[in-house]
């Protein structure tokens, strides 16, 4: 019987440490894809700022090459 319950007990401190020691990977995990979507995220506002910039370049040309018609 003290065998019987000290295989028991062995099995659940076993048990127990097998799972502590991978709590931590789930997170780890998770938290580097918040990473990598922060770093999306911040790279896609580079992108539609740059295109917005060139959108308003683009609309100061065509203005400009409307007046310069306009005058000749």
């Amino acid at each position: 019987m003290n065998k019987l319950l000290a295989g028991l007990i062995a099995s659940l401190f076993a048990v127990g440490a097998f799972a502590a020691s991978h709590a931590g990977a789930p997170m780890a995990a998770a938290s580097g894809t918040k990473a990598e979507a922060k770093a999306e995220a911040k790279s896609d506002k580079a992108a539609a700022k740059t295109e917005k910039k060139a959108k308003k370049t683009s609309k100061k040309s065509a203005k400009k090459a409307t007046a310069e018609e306009k005058k000749s």
